[in-house]
């Protein structure tokens, strides 16, 4: 394809893709007010199960949870939830949350049940009140809770899925299964023995089998490499790309070749890590360009360099339609004012092994004496990893959990050190602090981009997504 026909195909496309921003910083309030002013509102999926039932136990103020749930297409599933999670008065003040059974490759039904529901039910807020398309955000290494996730987008109307951190090769052809009135199956990866197969049939949850719309899939990428290798290889097809460099929020993909660690214990990129956009364009498929593409020329750049647009995610976290806490965003802006941030490229933080990006904030993980002063505990368990047992079992371990636990299920001590539970710490950003043992709120842990720094050119009081759409629009 050559690059006019290309831009012509871009045309028809959003020029700029809102971040999925997980746990709940992309909410259903920010993707919808970016898709109604004609751009791609995008909303996170990652950890929707426990928001929903947070989000329930917190009273539902607002009404939006109860309101989107009357519409689930099976009414008593819905209602069991409202009836075992909805707390009309609130939790104590200081209380814990219930929380989910963590789940297993054996046993999931509850967590894929709330799954579904928090889905279906943020991608249905999302979509009210205009017509245009709203997309779902998810991590590939969540895969215990992909696919009732994809499904319950799915039956809301998600017009695009966007999916990174892991190669997700497998997503295309579930797609196609789910729009097809069939069930998915995925591979779950079991280090030390064969994957297991997880499958969702939609009867299994009293839901009929309905031919349902087929949204556009965008892999999460970071060389061209790779890029070829999906628009070739996946199990189905690939509707266009998000090429995202390290300057990013959220995980990076690790260097290409020998790790290099600056002084600062960062990784070094070069050269080889920046993606071929030559041979982006040779594939055909439209691509959005992420990561420093936040300032008023990045979107002129990105269509000058061949590309759809650009996706942004930091500027959206700190607007006031994000689901990042109030105080949060305060802090922020106001360091940003000061000239005080500062985001570090962690390659330790993630349990996942991928580095991550950590914004230096007081009070939250970031700080050593905040870390340290965390009784480790992992209740919610989204990054574990599956493992098969000496006795042919798949177990389930994490590096952030207490270290004998993680040691005494054949996980080495050196790969503890310095992980942090993201799960809970993102939970704590969106609002949704566990209160744990011994009346501990569980602290947050912000990630930003490299061009944090840039929201000193933003009102310190606070601005708005359009706002942010205006700028990036030029």
């Amino acid at each position: 394809m050559t690059d006019s026909r290309l831009s012509a195909s871009s045309a028809r496309l959003p020029r700029i893709i809102q971040g999925g921003m997980g746990v709940a910083v992309s909410d259903w309030s920010l993707a919808r007010a970016v898709s109604a002013a004609g751009e791609l509102g995008v909303v996170s999926g990652t950890g929707i199960d426990t928001v929903l039932l947070r989000r329930l136990q917190d009273g539902d103020p607002g009404g939006e949870m109860r309101r989107a749930l009357a519409r689930f297409p099976n009414a008593p599933l819905a209602q069991a939830c409202l009836d075992r999670y909805f707390r009309p008065e609130d939790r104590a003040p200081g209380g814990a949350y219930a929380r989910i059974p963590l789940p297993t490759a054996e046993r999931h039904r509850e967590a894929w049940v709330m799954t579904l529901l928090g889905s279906f039910v943020e991608v249905t807020l999302a979509r009210e009140g205009h017509e245009r398309p709203v997309g779902l955000n998810l991590l590939t290494k969540l895969q215990l809770h992909t696919l009732p996730a994809l499904y319950g987008a799915m039956l809301a109307g998600v017009g695009t899925v966007i999916m990174g951190a892991g190669i997700p090769r497998e997503i295309p052809g579930i797609l196609d299964a789910f729009a097809a009135g069939r069930p998915g199956t995925l591979k779950l990866d079991v280090k030390g023995g064969e994957p297991v197969t997880l499958t969702f049939d939609p009867a299994e949850f009293g839901l009929p089998a309905a031919v349902l719309p087929r949204p556009n899939f965008y892999p999460v990428v970071s060389s061209h490499v790779l890029a070829g290798v999906l628009a070739k290889k996946a199990s189905g097809p690939v509707q266009g790309f998000v090429v995202e460099g390290p300057t990013a929020g959220g995980h990076n993909a690790p260097p290409r070749g020998a790790l290099t660690l600056d002084a600062r214990g960062q990784p070094v990129y070069g050269e080889r890590d920046a993606a071929d956009l030559g041979a982006m364009r040779a594939l055909g498929l439209p691509f959005w360009l992420a990561g420093g593409y936040g300032g008023a020329g990045g979107l002129r750049d990105a269509l000058a360099a061949g590309a759809a647009g650009i996706q942004v995610g930091t500027l959206f976290a700190y607007a006031e339609e994000s689901g990042l806490r109030a105080d949060l965003k305060g802090a922020v802006r106001a360091q940003a004012h000061a000239g005080q941030l500062d985001v570090l490229t962690d390659p330790l933080a993630s349990p996942t092994g991928f580095p991550f990006k950590v914004v230096t904030l007081p009070g939250t993980l970031s700080e050593p004496e905040v870390y340290a002063g965390r009784e480790r505990v992992c209740d919610i368990g989204y990054l574990r990893e599956a493992y098969r047992t000496p006795d042919g079992r798949v177990g389930w371990r994490c590096p952030a959990e207490p270290v004998d636990a993680y040691c005494a299920k054949g996980g080495a001590q050196a790969d503890t050190l310095g992980r942090k539970c993201l799960c809970n710490a993102l939970m704590a950003d969106a609002g949704y602090a566990q209160t744990q043992r011994g009346a501990q709120v569980e602290p947050g842990l912000l990630t930003s981009g490299d061009g944090l720094n840039d929201l000193s050119h933003w009102p310190e009081g606070g601005y708005r997504a359009a706002d942010v759409l205006r700028v990036l629009r030029g």
